[in-house]
C-alpha cells in the first residue's frame, strides 16, 4: 500500500484533486469578499458542508482502496487528463458566472430582494441561467473522473443532479417574484445550464 501511494500515479493524481480542492474554496472565498465586503463574509462562503466532506472523504477513500487493489485502473491516464481538463472547465465557468454578476452573486439564495440584485443576461449568463451551478457540477464530477473513481462518479452525478434540481426550482421562485415578466421571458430563451433541468 506504501509503495502504490508513493507512486507517480497516486501523488500527481492526488495533489491535482488536493490542489483543486483548495483553489476552488479558496478563491471562492476572497472572490465574496472583493464583492461583498470583508464585513459581509463569513466561513460559509468557504462551501464546505458536512456532506460535501464526507462526499470528498469517501471520494478519497475509494482512490486509495481501488489504488491498491487495481493500481492499473488510476493509470487510464486518457481518462485522468479529461477529469483534470473537466476540472479546468468547470472552473473558468464558475469564476466567470461570478465575476460577471458581481455583488449579484451569493452563495445563499435570496429570498428578499435588495437593491444591489440585478438580473443579470449579460457574458455567460446569456448562453446558460446556471452558469455557477454548471461550473460546479463540471467541477465536482471532473474531479472523480480525474481520480478514475467509478463509484464517486456516478455518486457525485447523481447526487448533485437531485440537489440542483430542486434547488434551481426554488431559486427561480424567488427571481420570478422580484423580476417578473423579463425573468420569466429569460428563462424562456435559456437553458438552465444542466442536463435534462428546465
Amino acid at each position: 500500500m506504501a509503495d502504490a501511494l508513493t507512486s507517480y500515479t497516486a501523488i500527481r493524481q492526488i495533489s491535482q484533486f488536493v490542489g483543486a480542492i483548495v483553489f476552488f474554496h479558496v478563491s471562492e472565498y476572497f472572490l465574496a469578499i472583493f464583492f461583498h465586503g470583508r464585513s459581509n463574509v463569513s466561513c460559509s462562503s468557504l462551501l464546505i458542508t458536512k456532506h460535501y466532506a464526507i462526499a470528498m472523504g469517501f471520494a478519497l477513500v475509494e482512490y486509495v482502496v481501488e489504488l491498491t487493489l487495481f493500481p492499473q485502473m488510476k493509470n487510464i491516464w486518457f481518462l485522468s487528463n479529461c477529469g483534470l481538463v473537466m476540472i479546468i472547465i468547470g472552473e473558468v465557468i464558475r469564476k466567470a458566472a461570478i465575476v460577471t454578476a458581481g455583488r449579484s452573486f451569493t452563495h445563499l439564495i435570496r429570498i428578499y430582494y435588495e437593491e444591489q440584485h440585478e438580473l443579470i443576461t449579460h457574458g455567460i449568463y446569456r448562453i446558460m441561467r446556471h452558469p455557477s451551478y454548471c461550473g460546479f457540477f463540471v467541477w465536482a464530477i471532473g474531479t472523480q473522473f480525474m481520480l478514475c473513481n467509478p463509484i464517486s462518479f456516478i455518486g457525485f452525478l447523481l447526487a448533485l443532479w437531485r440537489f440542483f434540481s430542486k434547488r434551481i426550482p426554488y431559486e427561480e421562485f424567488f427571481l420570478r417574484q422580484f423580476f417578473g415578466r423579463d425573468y420569466v421571458e429569460y428563462a424562456r430563451k435559456v437553458p438552465s445550464g444542466l442536463p435534462f433541468i428546465k
